[in-house]
């Protein structure tokens, strides 16, 4: 099922994801669009499930970043993006609310709704997305940021950063602190 023609309506927090060398990123998010989703980012925040992840795909031709894997803690980059929370999955909630420059999109198995922990930021207009991939919310401030990471080194015939991009924190903060 997909929910059309509802519009987003920002929640009265932000997620300001804090990045050791790139600055932050803050995202507001749509609990009227994907609740389960913003219920379950708002619930890792809280427990600071994020803090010390990286960012583990950077993809140019794509125009995505995506991090909240757990296994980027360690060291072994040959499972990062396989990592999930202690919570079962949450069910997709797809919306008519395209993926363009700034989306927040929640990342997922091969299963429409094998969505965990791990999320992703489009930066540029990314129409194979939309309707497949639950979209739970948005960059308000720090696109430029999230865009040189996007540009950053990878490995050589990899999506993985040469160099560790790590989020030192994400934090709940008032919507009303970012005009």
């Amino acid at each position: 099922m997909v929910k059309t023609g509802v519009k987003p309506v920002a929640d009265s927090q932000v997620a300001v994801i804090q990045t050791a060398d790139y600055g932050r990123i803050v995202v507001e998010l749509y609990p009227n669009i994907a609740p389960q989703h913003v219920e379950r980012f708002k619930k890792l925040i809280d427990e600071h499930f994020y803090d010390g992840t990286a960012i583990h795909r950077i993809d140019p031709d794509l125009g995505i970043i995506q991090g909240g894997d757990p296994q980027t803690k360690g060291g072994n980059q040959q499972i990062w993006g396989s990592g999930s929370s202690p919570y079962p999955n949450v069910p997709a909630e797809f919306s008519d609310i395209l993926y363009e420059r700034g989306t927040l999109g929640a990342a997922r198995t091969q299963d429409v709704n094998g969505a965990n922990c791990q999320w992703f930021i489009t930066l540029k207009r990314q129409a194979a997305f939309d309707k497949q991939y639950t979209v739970f919310g948005k960059v308000i401030d720090g696109i430029k940021n999230a865009e040189i990471i996007m540009t950053a080194p990878t490995q050589p015939g990899s999506e993985r950063p040469a160099d560790k991009v790590v989020i030192t924190s994400v934090t709940l903060q008032p919507r009303s602190s970012f005009p």
